[in-house]
């Protein structure tokens, strides 16, 4: 290939990668402009039909109004989302230690995971509003009680997620480790955690909503009030007053919140697996 050839394909190689560059720009640009779109889009549109048919506040409050009525009591707020975003927090972490070693043991011994797994599946299946209320009983500390509920909610899908992942290693793979003899640790480390991770941080995007969800449906059970509170307890006490812009602004929080969480687990999974795992990666158009 003479001199000229190999111009012309590095021209072509070079006008590929700036096309292919340009179009994950764009691509990046499309999947944070869309749906800021869409969502401004309905925010307008439920703002004009507010004004249009002159709804009152006390029925459907304005986006505006809400927006108002937030940083308006941003000091009432701000402790109560605190205090939500805590008990969330600390429960997914809880639910996290003890999914994952769990989930460890039951891929150990199948004796264990005969015996315990019945118990987890019970915890899932029963709603959360029938546990809350035993647990305020049996248990002195509200705190204690609501955080005990969100972690029932949180653990049960990082324990499945983890154990099918643990399990879903090649079973080629698995000879080849034990034909080289590798140590248990070698086989954990570079077959098991591999294989297991896609599945846990997909149970980590699940887990974390749940964990939200779970402590806002505790707290509504317990009727919590008083300074250690959150933002489920100002929804309530809203609602005693029929302070509806008050609710929405509590509301808007909550889903923010949980908006937060995925992202974040979102992009936490698009780190760690975006480039070698096929979830993750993203194919070029």
């Amino acid at each position: 290939m003479n001199t000229a050839a190999k111009a012309a394909v590095a021209d072509d190689f070079n006008a590929g990668a700036a096309h292919l560059e340009r179009a994950r720009k764009r691509e990046n640009w499309l999947r944070v402009v869309l749906p800021v779109l869409i969502v401004s889009g309905l925010f307008v549109a439920w703002e004009l039909v507010v004004r249009v048919n002159d709804i009152p506040h006390y029925i459907l409050p304005a986006p505006s109004l809400v927006l108002k009525t937030l940083v308006n009591n941003w000091a009432s707020l701000a402790p109560a989302l605190w205090f939500t975003v805590k008990l969330t927090l600390f429960a997914l972490l809880a639910a996290i230690v003890g999914g994952v070693l769990l989930a460890m043991a039951f891929a150990l011994s199948k004796w264990v995971e005969i015996s315990l797994f019945p118990i987890a599946v019970i915890l899932q299946v029963t709603p959360i509003v029938a546990i809350a209320p035993l647990m305020l009983i049996y248990i002195h500390s509200t705190t204690t009680a609501l955080l005990l509920c969100a972690w029932i909610v949180a653990f049960f899908p990082i324990l499945s997620n983890t154990v099918v992942g643990l399990k879903s290693a090649d079973s080629n793979l698995r000879d080849l480790y034990a034909l080289y003899g590798a140590t248990p640790w070698q086989r954990f480390r570079f077959l098991l955690v591999p294989s297991a991770l896609p599945y846990f941080l997909a149970g980590l995007k699940v887990a974390g909503g749940l964990s939200l969800i779970g402590a806002v449906v505790a707290e509504f059970t317990a009727g919590a009030a008083g300074k250690e509170t959150g933002l489920a307890s100002r929804i309530l006490e809203s609602s005693f007053r029929t302070e509806i812009p008050m609710m929405f602004a509590a509301l808007l929080l909550v889903s923010l919140l949980g908006i937060t969480i995925f992202v974040a687990f979102a992009a936490l999974s698009k780190k760690i697996l975006g480039h070698w795992h096929e979830s993750e990666m993203r194919r070029e158009q």
